[in-house]
């Protein structure tokens, strides 16, 4: 019998006394980032004004229309199906990216270069915003744990232009990303435009509160000659739990001739006709279109409602993201693409697929191609 096999004393315990150290040490590895990821709590007169929301009521934020889990009939539930399901959640080849060009964006033009899941670079009349941005490895609380990505960034963070506006959708990781935000702090000077609440997040990561623009439903910000306006989402909110202590949002970008709206993450509701009648027509929309699933049905949109919402905002090309770099869902990979196509061809509506990095000239944009196909 070797010593390190022996029952009686000997170095028997010592080896497991180190692997039991060399278990916490990983677990202590493993969740040393978490208490700053989760960010800061709305506090003082940044909680009084959340309280004076018209959307604030009983210490949380709410939904003009309620939403909620669904119970789905038959089958093995949303845990057998994560764990047994037999879709394709993953691409079975490498994602192609593009490197995307850093040029200076013409005075007229729009221009959109989706970086992957909810991450666009968008050009508007000389100015560039920059939306939702998360360049980390894992949208997650640990650097060490949570989904991962299926492709690479396509532009380092450090070699992304100078951009005028930052705007966050909502607080949920996938969206609002600690690492990304400290570095864009360091290395940009934009202001950062979040719904209500957001800002402690930020504040928390060392974003300088006078970079800080929070707004409400319906509340217009100028920045750099383009107007930010926060518009209504069917979502809910939480970096420990869901919360609802900070508010989401849709967002509308005017230049002094065009206009983009962003649905960040949303299931459908009534309220797109009331955006699309208050700020239309669109030149373009970005619009979520994945992880979707009947057991949430109410806070993600499918990619047949994405079309029914870009239909109702008066939209005219649409872009679709939140699909492709995260498996957050139960779908196949590719799916989302696919219907949301063949739903757009049935309703006349013109749609853009760019590869992570690909720009999109709004003016001039190229058909669909397929490229997802050949390694779904």
């Amino acid at each position: 019998m070797t010593t390190n096999e022996s029952p009686r004393g000997g170095t028997g315990p010592l080896f497991a006394a180190l692997a039991v150290t060399g278990v916490v040490a990983s677990l202590a590895w493993a969740v040393r980032d978490i208490p700053s990821a989760i960010g800061g709590r709305p506090s003082g007169a940044r909680l009084d004004r959340m309280r004076q929301s018209p959307r604030f009521h009983d210490g949380a934020f709410q939904n003009e229309q309620p939403s909620a889990l669904a119970a789905v009939p038959g089958g093995r539930g949303m845990i057998g199906e994560m764990l047994f399901g037999r879709q394709r959640r993953r691409p079975s080849k490498p994602v192609p990216i593009v490197t995307p060009s850093v040029s200076e964006p013409a005075s007229t033009g729009l221009r959109t270069t989706w970086l992957g899941h909810a991450t666009v670079l968008l050009e508007i009349e000389g100015r560039r915003v920059l939306f939702d941005p998360v360049w980390s490895e894992r949208c997650s609380p640990s650097s060490l744990a949570g989904p991962r990505r299926l492709h690479p960034v396509p532009l380092e963070l450090a070699s992304l232009p100078a951009v005028d506006a930052v705007v966050i959708s909502h607080d949920h990781y996938d969206h609002l990303d600690e690492a990304s935000i400290r570095t864009l702090t360091r290395l940009q000077d934009a202001s950062f435009l979040v719904p209500l609440g957001v800002g402690a997040h930020l504040e928390r990561w060392g974003v300088p509160s006078d970079r800080i623009v929070e707004l409400d439903w319906d509340e217009t910000a100028t920045i750099a000659g383009l107007g930010f306006t926060a518009t209504a989402a069917r979502h809910f909110s939480g970096r420990l739990r869901s919360d609802n202590a900070t508010l989401w949002a849709s967002w509308v970008v005017a230049g002094a001739e065009r206009k983009v709206f962003y649905t960040g993450d949303s299931g459908y509701f009534a309220g797109y006709e009331t955006i699309g009648a208050a700020h239309g027509p669109f030149d373009l929309t970005l619009v979520q279109i994945g992880a979707y699933a009947p057991y949430w049905p109410d806070i993600h949109m499918t990619p047949e409602e994405g079309v029914a919402a870009h239909v109702a905002v008066n939209g005219g090309l649409l872009v679709p993201v939140h699909w492709g770099t995260f498996n957050l869902a139960l779908h196949d990979w590719s799916e989302p693409v696919e219907r949301l196509l063949t739903e757009a061809d049935e309703c006349g509506v013109r749609v853009a697929v760019p590869r992570p990095g690909e720009a999109v000239d709004v003016d001039a944009p190229a058909k669909p191609d397929g490229w997802w196909r050949s390694i779904a």
